[in-house]
């Protein structure tokens, strides 16, 4: 077994052409229903799998290897392939849905222990019947068996240590090499490993309903792992548990957000009766913290550039039962249309990104980004960041952040962003960041997260402080 483990959920299946979905389906085939709409459709995991858990008739067993089969097979698919491929040579075209049911039955084999290798065998070569015809069942069951006998090969055969951390952990070989010449191989490595791990679940309670003591006592009540957060008062982090089932999520006492999305909130520290722009706020994560720490007093102004998701975060808003928060579908590059200059005290940017820091819980995302996506997205956040400048008060703070580690839509974009209007300077907040993740504040930049500092996404963050005149 070359690596560590992943994580996550799903479920349907059938015909030739379609899947219809069915309460008869095993777990294996719903989850071969997700991984071929998200390898071959585009199809977005984290979505596709929450989904199925809040509909699906799944127990709790049943969920978590749903999940599991998920995002250790998207998490480790180039692995999968790189262990596939010389048993698959002669075959010249393989159906899709053969394909990912070969990697998911792979990954079980090689990765997960307490499955039997019989038990994989048979259901893969069940499916394979069921979907396909006979000769679909026979080339899945002698590649299976090949594997099983002859055993899959090393990664260490491959000699450029670029690509064969990139074959090891399923990532891109652009992708690893830009990271080794922006900060080293060691740091590469480290988040490459970090990224194949399963990444405990985080929620936050809503202040204004029910303290996070009171959360967590009913958590703990109820069969939860929990622990507290220190990147907010109101964070808790979920080790076991399915918190989508659980009345705290259902009646809107807290939600999902990940700790490093939570520190936006914090260290902008709003105040009520406030005026707080959120320029790019779907799905609303950040927009309804921002207004929780305003005692939901003043108004956040919420955009989104799609109407569809300007409606999820009123949604959000409302199932937290929060007020303040007016939000529509708008362009943030065109914001001064609405509002006059020097309105805003605090302007939230978080920005359009390539999301290469939430990789452990969106593997799908490193399969479908393109290094030409990174400079595309750098225009588009220098455009909001110069549009929405003029809309903050004197000594108004302009929030600026990420998710993802890429330099040059984060410190870069910081830089740049300074020199070209000089009013603003970065806000010294050192002190306000956790302990241990102060070394990770660049000077007069801001604050880049790795997924291996705090087993949370990668984040990167940034306040910037509109100098009076």
């Amino acid at each position: 077994m070359e690596l560590l483990l992943s994580m996550v959920s799903a479920r349907r299946w059938k015909s030739e052409k379609c899947w219809v979905k069915t309460m008869s389906n095993t777990v294996r085939e719903s989850a071969l229903y997700l991984l071929t709409r998200v390898g071959e459709e585009g199809g977005f995991s984290h979505v596709l799998v929450n989904r199925e858990i809040e509909n699906g008739q799944f127990s709790s067993q049943d969920s978590g290897l749903l999940t599991e089969l998920v995002y250790g097979t998207l998490q480790h698919r180039d692995l999968l392939d790189y262990w596939l491929e010389p048993f698959m040579k002669k075959q010249k075209k393989i159906t899709p849905w053969v394909k990912w049911l070969l990697y998911m039955s792979v990954y079980q084999m090689e990765m997960l222990d307490r499955i039997p290798d019989h038990a994989v065998l048979n259901e893969a070569v069940s499916i394979s019947k069921r979907k396909g015809h006979k000769g679909t069942a026979s080339f899945t069951n002698a590649v299976l068996r090949s594997v099983q006998r002859e055993g899959v090969r090393s990664a260490d055969e491959i000699e450029d240590s670029a690509e064969r951390l990139a074959v090891r952990t399923s990532h891109p070989h652009w992708l690893v090499n830009r990271w080794i010449d922006q900060y080293g191989y060691e740091t590469t490595e480290s988040m490459c490993m970090t990224n194949q791990l399963r990444m405990p679940e985080s929620i936050r309670v809503q202040p204004l309903l029910l303290s996070r003591g009171e959360a967590v006592t009913e958590l703990e009540r109820d069969g939860f792992e929990v622990e507290e957060s220190r990147f907010s008062s109101q964070g808790i982090i979920l080790h076991e548990g399915n918190i989508i089932k659980h009345r705290l999520f259902r009646e809107g006492l807290v939600t999902i957000q990940d700790q490093s999305s939570m520190l936006v909130a914090e260290l902008m520290n709003p105040e009520p009766g406030q005026t707080v722009l959120d320029a790019c706020a779907a799905p609303g994560g950040k927009t309804t913290h921002i207004s929780e720490k305003m005692k939901n007093e003043g108004t956040v102004y919420a955009y989104d550039l799609h109407k569809k998701k300007a409606a999820l975060i009123r949604e959000k808003a409302n199932i937290l039962r929060l007020t303040n928060i007016h939000a529509e579908n708008y362009d943030a590059r065109k914001l001064q249309d609405k509002h006059e200059n020097e309105t805003f005290d605090h302007v939230l940017v978080d920005a359009p990104c390539s999301g290469f820091g939430v990789i452990r819980s969106k593997p799908d995302i490193k399969y479908s980004k393109k290094e030409e996506d990174i400079y595309r997205l750098r225009e588009v956040q220098d455009h909001i960041l110069d549009h929405v400048a003029p809309l903050l008060k004197e000594n108004g703070l302009l929030v600026y952040s990420t998710c993802t580690v890429d330099r040059h839509e984060n410190d870069e974009a910081v830089r740049d962003f300074l020199k070209r209007h000089p009013a603003f300077e970065m806000e010294d907040f050192v002190d306000r960041v956790p302990e241990d993740l102060q070394h990770r504040v660049i000077t007069g930049i801001g604050l880049q997260i790795f997924p291996q500092d705090a087993d949370s996404d990668g984040f990167f963050v940034t306040l910037l402080r509109k100098k009076s005149k």
